[in-house]
């Protein structure tokens, strides 16, 4: 169910899910992953449902920042669903791999931050869902990893390309090739995550987190977020057109005059998106 939480009420909208669960708080929206009892694992049920949340968030401007989570203590998200495996042909395969890289990639592409919450464990599509967002926070127990090696596997959900860029080649290599998993504190020390929370605290540093990133200018976050996403793709000179490019559409924004305005009068200021 979409339940929207504001002010302590949830208020239930008319939108069902069967494997996510959404709340709203003011101008944040948490995507929770709700197949505890697969460890939170993807079926399509569920790759759809998430695309028609992300879809949702992207169209509501008054959604500032996403937070994506599972449900419960044990796991973000183990991945796809080997339950699914042995009656996939490798077309179908392929299908579902480019299914998934589609959906992941509209955290990519959107225009908001997306933060991931990871409360357990984030094996194989778990971590690649991880790597798509912009931000991500890990419980203290939590094991982040890409095991599909040992599956006779490659992961097909973005993870050999995304995790490379974010930490590096070597790095990406002993986890994918090894299948190792990191614990969170080897995670947050090589950069795989931002930050380490205790469990009981992850939402609140999850929550404080999208709140600051809420209070930004939105389409000035847009513009940073595209120009590091992508213009970080592309050779150095082209990338820096495209920064001179969004920098410039900024001027344009009523924003830019808000935020100059506030800085000059030494006052905190007031982003409309507009």
């Amino acid at each position: 169910m979409y339940s929207c939480k504001m002010d302590g009420v949830v208020k239930n909208l008319s939108k069902a899910y069967e494997t996510i669960k959404i709340e709203r708080e003011q101008n944040l929206l948490w995507i929770i992953l709700n197949r505890p009892h697969r460890l939170n694992a993807f079926n399509d049920v569920l790759m759809e449902e998430l695309a028609d949340a992300l879809d949702m968030a992207e169209k509501d401007p008054s959604i500032r920042c996403l937070i994506i989570t599972g449900e419960g203590d044990r796991s973000f998200s183990a991945g796809a669903d080997v339950t699914m495996f042995p009656k996939a042909t490798p077309a179908k395969a392929e299908e579902f791999s480019r299914a998934g890289q589609k959906v992941f990639g509209k955290i990519e592409e959107m225009s908001k931050p997306v933060i991931a919450a990871i409360n357990g464990f984030a094996l194989g599509g778990g971590l690649e869902l991880a790597l798509a967002c912009d931000f991500r926070i890990a419980a203290e127990h939590a094991e982040l990893g890409s095991p599909e090696i040992a599956l006779g596997l490659i992961p097909g959900w973005g993870g050999t390309q995304r995790l490379v860029r974010i930490v590096g080649l070597a790095r990406a290599k002993e986890m994918v090739m090894f299948g190792i998993r990191l614990k969170a504190e080897e995670a947050l020390r090589i950069g795989l995550v931002h930050k380490v929370a205790h469990y009981e605290k992850l939402r609140e540093e999850a929550r404080t987190l999208a709140s600051k990133l809420a209070e930004g200018p939105p389409i000035a976050m847009k513009y940073a977020k595209h120009a590091l996403n992508f213009g970080t793709q592309v050779p150095l000179e082209v990338g820096l057109r495209l920064e001179a490019g969004l920098m410039g559409l900024t001027f344009s924004t009523e924003d830019l005059k808000e935020g100059v305005e506030a800085f000059m009068s030494r006052r905190k200021a007031e982003f409309k998106g507009k």
